[in-house]
């Protein structure tokens, strides 16, 4: 995450926030796979938040010291776990609505 955030800092730094806002929202939240990442420890997803945090912060301009709430309510950013719930939300929907027989066969066995 910190790879995509540096490059964005570099390159759109001017920009405006609407326009920063969008960019981000683009390029550094989508987490692939992410509803699947529940097997990782608590120490690994924590230090992910940390640097979700971090890039956030960093990108919009902010101090280390600034309030992570007033920077999610300035810049209109989710915060780490609003899409970590959502995207698991989104995929628990779509497997249990899923047309392929196999992955309903799954879904009812494990339910």
């Amino acid at each position: 995450m910190f790879i995509p955030t540096n490059i964005l800092v570099r390159r759109f730094s001017k920009c405006s926030l609407s326009v920063k806002t969008v960019l981000f929202k683009s390029y550094c939240i989508c987490m692939h796979d992410v509803a699947l990442w529940k097997f990782f420890k608590k120490g690994t997803m924590d230090r992910f938040h940390s640097c979700y945090n971090k890039c956030v912060k960093a990108f919009f301009g902010y101090k280390r010291y600034d309030s992570l709430t007033n920077v999610l309510m300035d810049t209109g950013i989710p915060s780490f776990n609003a899409i970590i719930c959502n995207c698991k939300y989104a995929f628990d929907i779509s497997w249990s609505t899923s047309c392929n027989k196999l992955v309903s066969s799954f879904h009812s066995s494990l339910v």
